[in-house]
């Protein structure tokens, strides 16, 4: 059997033959953790993609594995832009997270990542963990801002059924300790420069990620890779999850769709306010009725006939989308 790289470039051209591989505005390696695979398999994939000349290019990557070759590889490859996991700058927190790298490393990866010639990267967190103290989330917060970085996003931590954080309940994040935290790095990230512009994430004007917006303007996308997501006018699809079964069915020339779904008329307009509410742009004022809208007030703000949420509104985002009205 062929490896996961030649099933991901089958697939691809299987895409380009068909006329369904257009010139990518941008292109996400994610899942996992894609700084594993060599560099050069990287970019074997890369090569594949028809892309646009200013194409956003961006790599989940592990602090562990960053190395000035691994980055100069990217680099020659067309990569623009790097995601590191830091999760916290807390080595016990990133113990009770399951996580194995070290704080320094975070450090190190931005230094080489800088060196390399990468402008736009990210540091992505989670708060919440049942043993992380506020002082240990104000200190990630404050350390990763000496960082100086372009974009941060900061995410709840959350219980998956299946996993070992489901199966121990003490373990189960607070909510009203996610809230505090969630507040925290708002103020801390504001007044360092970066300004939020969904509900988890925050950048410098200019180094917003291009890939997640195709995502929340209900965009057109192709997912590549065992149990991938792709959306196209409507219809969602993923493909098998198991990666064996992926690369057998990709490499044979058959299918390795899983499921579909689509959304049209109504449901989909609702979802489309519901993304836009998570953004900085918010929705039209029609979206919510004027009862609504005098009796949420003090989570919204409203401007130039549209609305969009405050700090206080993102928490509480799930309380005011079940309310919009698609008109």
């Amino acid at each position: 059997m062929g490896s996961h790289t030649d099933a991901t470039i089958a697939h691809l051209g299987r895409e380009r033959d068909r006329g369904e591989l257009p010139e990518a505005a941008s292109v996400f390696f994610g899942g996992g953790t894609p700084s594993r695979l060599p560099g050069d398999e990287l970019a074997r994939i890369l090569a594949a993609i028809p892309r646009t000349a200013d194409a956003e290019v961006t790599v989940e990557c592990n602090p562990d594995t960053a190395t000035a070759e691994l980055f100069g590889t990217y680099r020659t490859a067309g990569v623009t832009r790097i995601s590191f996991g830091v999760q916290s700058m807390v080595s016990s927190v990133l113990a009770t997270l399951g996580r194995q790298h070290n704080p320094d490393n975070v450090r190190l990866g931005v230094a080489l990542a800088r060196s390399a010639g990468f402008d736009s990267f990210n540091l992505d967190l989670i708060y919440g963990g049942a043993r992380e103290s506020i002082a240990d989330w104000t200190s990630t917060i404050e350390q990763v801002i000496e960082l100086q970085p372009p974009h941060v996003s900061a995410y709840g931590l959350t219980v998956e059924a299946g996993t070992p954080l489901a199966d121990d309940p003490t373990r189960w994040p607070d909510d009203d300790d996610q809230a505090d935290k969630y507040l925290i790095a708002e103020a801390k990230l504001n007044e360092a420069g970066l300004a939020n512009y969904e509900i988890s994430n925050w950048s410098r004007p200019g180094f917003e990620c291009r890939h997640n917006w195709l995502y929340w303007m209900q965009g057109d996308y192709l997912g590549v890779g065992c149990a991938a997501h792709s959306h196209r006018h409507g219809r969602r699809f993923w493909n098998l999850r198991t990666p064996d079964r992926y690369v057998e069915a990709a490499l044979a020339n058959r299918s390795f769709e899983a499921a579909d779904e689509t959304l049209v008329g109504e449901a989909r307009e609702l979802e489309r306010l519901q993304l836009l509410l998570r953004t900085r742009l918010g929705v039209p004022e029609s979206a919510l009725s004027q009862h609504d809208r005098t009796e949420l007030a003090e989570l919204l703000v409203m401007r130039d006939g549209r609305i969009s949420l405050n700090a206080s509104g993102r928490l509480l985002a799930n309380e005011v989308a079940v309310r919009l009205l698609a008109t």
